[in-house]
């Protein structure tokens, strides 16, 4: 055999094994959300909720989406404190206003920076020790409650051992292809971050919709050991707080969150980037769990195009169809709980997608984080 041989029996070699990787991925963390039911309970207990959403120059997206959290159907004691952080527009006129027909809107006015702590953090530190009650079920100003029952179902998920639930921010559908590829990224990493919980290793979750006990904010001393940091007051926090123990995760189609999608690709990419420059502060275990998913998913499709080519057409497309199968049983399931399954058909062209999106995105992980979250 020559070299030229040894070389292109190499390239199908590692094709496999990332093959074996990415099918490794699927049915030993994925499919455990496609297998997921939430066990029933005997007996129901409602506990009292702080609803928390800090906001700055929200106004128009609070005229929307704030009605969504002040009309709950939830009889047990809860509030919705809104954090006003340093608002120039008419957030402050527009919340007097709602406070008049809601008597449990509370609103908190921030009028000076926290000059050392940038970001999102020191208005949600001051909500959540504003807040009466233990649990705290937090949001965006941009997000509404998919459901008039989203304070019930999220606060449902609490027993004696539960700290944290981890609930799913999903997007408004619209019509294009960018408003897919942002739905199908936003299930993509729900995908991850649910299916770990379930496999016991929980490493983040979403502002958009992510709910703790007061305790263990305290407990862990809050953002203090990445409060230098402007993003990762959701992601950071629980990649700290988190145990296989304390986290449950809340998929009911009652308790999503729908936020408005970006509108454009600069806009998209420029959020994108700024989430993706928290990753590098996660735990060693799960940065390395995360990035060998998707190193072997960047490379996937360059070792498919380069074995077809160079090795053997056939014994590529075998190998191909393995992880293909797998792709197609875990990921309806997941889609149909998520109520994603409109992306079903489209999973294969968005999956070929993913290799420019980690080119487009793998910088942010180097950059420095921007000092501000607005």
């Amino acid at each position: 055999m020559n070299f030229t041989q040894n070389w292109q029996l190499i390239i199908f070699f590692v094709f496999c094994f990332i093959t074996l990787v990415q099918v490794f991925y699927y049915l030993f963390f994925f499919v455990r959300l496609a297998a997921y039911k939430t066990k029933q309970k005997n007996t129901s207990q409602t506990h009292p909720v702080s609803v928390i959403i800090c906001a700055r120059d929200e106004a128009a997206n609070l005229v929307k989406n704030l009605p969504g959290a002040l009309i709950q159907q939830y009889r047990t004691t809860h509030e919705v404190i809104v954090v006003d952080d340093n608002s120039f527009d008419d957030s402050k006129y527009l919340l007097e206003e709602f406070q008049k027909t809601y008597k449990q809107l509370h609103v908190v006015l921030l009028k000076q920076e926290a000059k050392f702590i940038p970001g999102k953090k020191f208005p949600l530190s001051v909500g959540i020790k504003t807040a009466k009650h233990e649990i705290v079920l937090l949001t965006d100003a941009d997000c509404v409650p998919a459901s008039e029952f989203w304070i019930e179902k999220m606060q449902e998920t609490y027993d004696n051992d539960t700290e944290i639930v981890l609930g799913y921010g999903a997007f408004h559908k619209r019509k294009g292809i960018l408003n897919k590829l942002i739905r199908w990224e936003t299930f993509h990493t729900a995908l991850q971050y649910l299916s770990y919980a379930l496999a016991g290793t929980p490493y983040m979750g979403v502002g958009r919709n992510l709910s703790y006990k007061k305790s263990i904010f305290f407990r862990n001393k809050g953002f203090t050991s990445h409060n230098h940091i402007p993003s990762g007051d959701d992601d950071l926090f629980i990649n700290k707080a988190a145990t296989k123990h304390n986290t449950k995760i809340n998929i009911d189609k009652d308790a999503f969150t729908l936020s408005t999608p970006a509108k454009t690709w600069q806009q998209w990419t420029r959020q994108k980037s700024r989430h993706y420059s928290t990753g590098k502060f996660y735990k060693a275990s799960h940065k390395f769990l995360l990035g060998l998913y998707s190193l072997s998913h960047f490379l996937f499709y360059p070792l498919l195009l380069a074995s077809l080519l160079l090795y053997n057409w056939q014994y590529a497309l075998i190998v191909f169809g393995i992880r293909f199968l797998a792709q197609a049983i875990v990921l309806y399931p997941c889609m149909k709980k998520l109520n994603e399954k409109d992306l079903y058909p489209w999973f294969l062209f968005i999956d070929i997608w993913m290799f420019f999106y980690y080119l487009i995105f793998a910088p942010a992980i180097f950059k420095r984080p921007k000092k501000q979250w607005k």
